[in-house]
């Protein structure tokens, strides 16, 4: 497996794919002449945790004699330890700034968790909290069929057959900031983790902000209500540099035929 090497330096050419479209239309990160600081992200942040309080982005170093868990710290002050000059952190900020409801459920359910098992034993539920904070992709789809494709690994159909129809009946949102740091260097293999989920025919439509609005519940609904992520049954393998308008690379159809990437389906043994 690839070991993965994040940029040392800040520059707006590690963020010109098309994954970054969105923060570049509702951020102007492609405008950012350095590395926001945490007050920057003031003007977009509008969160609190699932008690009501506030969430702020704090230098992580203010935190170097905090014995308390990652979690913990947000769930009980409000205060996210983030690192300066750092794609991780900064990616996570964006998240927290579009997912404010479904970031502050995460973090109760983490804690729940925490109180029934401690910080060594990891349940299969906070594997999947972490799974799909760090990798997901919410793919919000009109049509029950695309779930069944892009789970059955059908490539072919999904991404070059019905090409036209993303952005129309299916379009992309991420979630996980993992996957924005690994896009900042891509490489052929970087997968990431999705979450269906189905929404009305006309929000493609609507404003993109309304769009995040709109998941952030669903999300949140979802998870809190039908513990879609109780474990990680319901995420799915997704090739991130196949998704159109990602990659200009997968603009050729030839780039599909990568079978070590665009993998088959494994058969089930009887």
């Amino acid at each position: 497996m690839k070991r993965f090497t994040a940029p040392e330096q800040w520059s707006t050419q590690y963020l010109t794919t098309g994954a970054f479209s969105d923060l570049a239309t509702l951020f102007n990160i492609d405008k950012l002449s350095d590395w926001p600081s945490c007050q920057w992200f003031n003007q977009y942040l509008n969160a609190k945790t699932t008690q009501g309080k506030a969430i702020t982005f704090v230098e992580d170093e203010k935190f170097a004699d905090e014995t308390r868990y990652y979690e913990q710290i947000i769930f009980e002050t409000g205060q996210v330890p983030t690192r300066q000059q750092n794609w991780h952190d900064l990616f996570g900020g964006f998240i927290w700034c579009l997912f404010p409801k479904t970031k502050a459920l995460i973090n109760h359910q983490h804690i729940e968790e925490i109180k029934l098992h401690g910080l060594k034993e990891r349940s299969k539920h906070r594997n999947a909290l972490t799974l799909f904070d760090e990798c997901g992709v919410v793919l919000a789809i009109t049509e029950q069929s695309w779930q069944q494709q892009l789970r059955d690994h059908q490539w072919q159909q999904a991404f070059v057959e019905q090409r036209e129809q993303w952005g129309k009946s299916i379009r992309p949102f991420m979630f996980g900031h993992a996957n924005y740091e690994m896009l900042t260097q891509p490489y052929i293999g970087l997968t990431g983790k999705a979450l269906f989920v189905i929404v009305p025919d006309d929000i493609f439509c609507k404003d993109l902000t309304e769009q995040y609005a709109y998941l952030d519940q669903r999300l949140y609904e979802m998870i809190k209500h039908d513990d879609c992520l109780r474990d990680n049954k319901n995420l799915s393998p997704l090739p991130l540099l196949g998704v159109p308008g990602w990659w200009t690379d997968n603009e050729n159809p030839e780039f599909y035929s990568n079978t070590d990437y665009f993998r088959p389906k494994r058969r089930k043994r009887t």
